[in-house]
């Protein structure tokens, strides 16, 4: 039974191509019958290069598709795919490319949103706002946001959007209703100072203490953003007093970094993505293999090639059909539980952790098992 396996392994994406196929090569180790074999080709990050990688699996006889990475090149190997009866397991995260036979195993934003919202609904949270760039994948979590709020009986009461790369303070400014808030504190506070009783002084203390006289209008805020980018962004909330004692900020997998511990305003902050432990012993066990630490979509790689050969060994024979690829019950990978649906789009199971220092701590675990059929 061969597996084709497409991946860039030269072009910009070279290094994570490599990744994904050692992870894969690792699976096949693991869990592969010794009558599964993978055929890996080159994409070379392109959608020709993956349109001819896909040919010549087919013609090989593959009896399903693993890959490619990129959303372009998906779509170019979707009706190749399809023109031949084999199924395909995407590592992507764009839905745009999910369709009857093309199934995105990627970490989709509408899962991380959704699982993230329902935990600060259940903390008590129920007024979202959210900072998030013009792009899709900005897009595609502010329409979770508001999708997720919704089906949690919350409400979103602003999003602000801004340009990659630009300067987001007049932005962050604009969230916070600073200008207003400002002049309505000083107002309030010159109007007691004025008055000079002992009752005032101690109102103006206590509003002092306070910082604010005007509600914010939400109580959470969704940045959709990681790394150096999330840390220039972070600090411009309390010193536009949004107090991120106050306020949860939430986050996706982007901030599954526990170096982000040392920025204080992200400190509590809450973020769904696989559950760390259960990614430790691949980690470790890769490491060991290839003497150093795996790209974080690695576990895709392995994921896919394990299904595959868990479908090889089918009750009934090999089975790689889109009525056992969508099996309700799902599969246990790496990244946790996850599912496909007919439309292509994959549900991960997902827990969720919070910010400290020195350590990303799971406030709720992921589950164990879907106990809900969405189709």
């Amino acid at each position: 039974m061969k597996v084709g396996i497409l991946v860039p392994l030269s072009g910009p994406q070279g290094e994570i191509g490599a990744a994904l196929l050692d992870a894969a090569q690792m699976a096949l180790f693991d869990i592969g019958d010794k009558n599964l074999t993978l055929l890996p080709r080159d994409t070379g990050g392109t959608p020709e290069g993956a349109a001819r990688a896909a040919k010549e699996v087919l013609d090989a006889g593959v009896r399903i598709i693993l890959g490619p990475l990129l959303a372009p090149d998906v779509a170019a190997v979707a009706p190749v795919a399809r023109a031949a009866g084999v199924e395909v397991v995407a590592f992507s995260n764009d839905r745009m490319v999910a369709g009857p036979g093309v199934y995105v195993m990627g970490l989709l934003p509408r899962d991380q949103v959704a699982r993230v919202v329902s935990y600060a609904v259940s903390q008590g949270r129920s007024r979202f706002a959210a900072l998030v760039p013009d792009t899709p994948f900005g897009t595609a979590v502010a329409d979770a946001l508001r999708s997720s709020a919704a089906a949690d009986n919350a409400i979103v009461t602003d999003i602000q959007t801004y340009t990659p790369g630009t300067d987001v303070s007049e932005v962050v400014r604009r969230l916070a209703n600073y200008d207003a808030r400002k002049a309505a504190f000083d107002a309030q506070l010159s109007a007691l100072e004025a008055k000079g009783d002992e009752v005032s002084r101690q109102a103006a203390a206590r509003l002092k203490a306070a910082g604010s006289t005007e509600d914010l209008g939400f109580d959470a805020v969704m940045i959709p953003e990681g790394g150096e980018r999330l840390r220039s962004i972070a600090p411009l909330l309390p010193y536009y007093d949004i107090d991120t004692d106050k306020v949860r900020l939430l986050g996706t997998s982007l901030w599954n970094d526990v170096s982000l511990g040392t920025e204080p305003a992200l400190l509590g902050g809450w973020f769904a993505a696989p559950d760390p432990r259960a990614r430790a012993d691949f980690v470790a066990r890769f490491a060991t293999l290839y003497g150093h630490r795996p790209h974080g979509l690695a576990s895709l790689g392995y994921d896919a090639t394990a299904l595959a050969a868990v479908l090889a060994r089918g009750s009934h024979g090999p089975d790689f059909s889109n009525a056992a690829l969508t099996a309700a019950h799902g599969f246990t990978g790496v990244d946790g539980l996850f599912r496909f649906h007919p439309d292509g789009l994959s549900e991960r199971g997902l827990a969720v952790l919070e910010i400290q220092r020195g350590e990303l701590k799971v406030v709720s675990p992921a589950p164990e098992a879907f106990t809900t059929v969405v189709y």
